[in-house]
C-alpha cells in the first residue's frame, strides 16, 4: 500500500474518533477521570465588509484519550 497524505489524514481521523469513543466509555470510571478531562480550543473568525458578512466558529475539544488515539494512529501509519 502506498503511503500518502490522504492515508495519513484518514488514519489520524480514525485514531481521533477511536480515542474520543474510548474516552466517553471511560467517563463513568472515577479513577480514570484524568483521561477524560477535556481542554477546549475555540477560534471564531468573523468580518463585516458591508457587502459580505461572515462568522465561523471552530471548536476543538481534546482529552488525553483522543491524543493517545492520534499518537497510536500515527504509529500505525508509520508501520505500514
Amino acid at each position: 500500500m502506498k503511503k500518502g497524505t490522504v492515508t495519513l489524514i484518514i488514519f489520524l481521523i480514525v485514531g481521533l474518533i477511536t480515542g474520543i469513543i474510548i474516552g466517553q466509555l471511560l467517563a463513568p470510571v472515577p479513577a480514570l477521570a484524568f483521561l477524560t478531562k477535556s481542554a477546549q480550543i475555540t477560534w471564531e473568525p468573523k468580518a463585516d465588509l458591508q457587502v459580505l458578512k461572515y462568522e465561523l466558529h471552530f471548536q476543538v475539544r481534546l482529552n488525553l484519550c483522543s491524543i493517545l488515539g492520534l499518537v497510536g494512529a500515527f504509529f500505525l501509519y508509520r508501520k505500514l
